[in-house]
């Protein structure tokens, strides 16, 4: 394939036991067409290694890094996984030339490849125009079952990411270019955001929002005080849909937390809200993929960027498959 990378073994390396006790010594490293079909579900880890988008929408480079670094730190985190459930490094897919479409593309095929092999795709960025490859490879995948299922997108972000993309597309353009290609469909926008920031987003942003019907929550309300609000309102968006997609910005949390990212603000949400809003997708039985975004460790801290969404991957995956007293 032209814009993907096989996975590189020199990057899984922690503390060894010979017992599988961290996640580097359980994780196999697959290429994309060589991953089995298993008897039961298991979990891909897929790189996006673009940060074009990015670069187009004026922000600040170094994201193409994000996939490994992340991968780096999730095979020190511990491993909890049933033994029969696998774990695989798929590799990455790069961006040639400049040339993000193709890279969005490639992705699709590849986001598609994994489900029908039952994986469950976690997808490691790379600019936030990963999510339109991402959403595409998941739709091509109901499509082809032909049973009609609807997607639901819930997005962690302090942005909408809805900028028209009148001049170019760009991490910034891909849930705009998502509802454009809905309504020529005739089809739903399913599209929830979770901690929007009026200081991150233009009256232009709040409006093309308010046109496509968006449902958002800002801010000033996403805080684990309102938990069971903002329950009730992912609860009420997931039951319109047949599956969700959530796609994590790691620059909707404060630069507290993650200072290694292209767009960072000290006003952003903390892990706490964003890991007991994952619960409660979890627990509806909908989630079919997950991505996160904007991870730039040439701006991180001591690593810490990389650590929360390598904490946020161990927590999602060990909340789809628990361990049931084994591991």
């Amino acid at each position: 394939m032209k814009h993907y990378s096989k996975p590189k073994k020199d990057i899984w390396q922690g503390r060894v036991t010979n017992k599988s006790l961290y996640l580097h010594e359980k994780v196999k490293y697959t290429p994309l067409e060589e991953i089995p079909e298993p008897p039961k579900k298991s979990i891909a880890l897929l790189g996006y290694a673009c940060d074009e988008g990015i670069k187009r929408n004026q922000g600040r480079i170094g994201a193409v890094k994000g996939p490994e670094t992340i991968k780096t730190s999730f095979g020190k985190l511990p491993n909890h996984l049933p033994s029969t459930v696998q774990l695989y490094d798929a590799g990455s897919i790069t961006c040639k030339n400049e040339d993000m479409e193709a890279a969005q593309n490639a992705l699709s095929k590849a986001v598609t490849t994994l489900l029908d092999n039952k994986q469950f795709p976690i997808v490691l960025g790379g600019g936030h125009d990963v999510a339109y490859g991402h959403y595409h490879g998941i739709k091509n995948y109901l499509d082809s079952k032909k049973e009609g299922q609807t997607i639901g997108i819930i997005n962690f972000d302090a942005h909408f990411d809805l900028r028209k993309n009148t001049d170019n597309n760009n991490s910034g353009t891909p849930f705009y270019q998502i509802a454009m290609e809905s309504q020529k469909e005739d089809s739903n926008f399913n599209y929830l955001c979770l901690g929007i920031r009026k200081d991150a987003n233009d009256r232009s942003l709040f409006q093309t929002a308010k046109d496509l019907d968006v449902n958002f929550i800002l801010s000033d309300t996403f805080q684990i005080e309102f938990l069971d609000e903002i329950n009730t309102w992912i609860h009420a968006f997931i039951k319109t849909v047949d599956k969700v997609y959530v796609t994590i910005d790691m620059d909707g949390f404060s630069s507290a937390y993650a200072p290694g990212v292209s767009a960072p603000s000290p006003m952003g949400f903390t892990p706490q809200i964003v890991l007991e809003c994952l619960k409660a997708i979890i627990g509806s039985g909908k989630l079919i993929s997950l991505d996160l975004a904007e991870m730039n460790p040439k701006y991180d801290i001591d690593g810490q960027t990389a650590k929360l969404a390598a904490s946020l991957i161990h927590y999602v995956a060990h909340n789809l498959f628990p361990t049931n007293g084994t591991v």
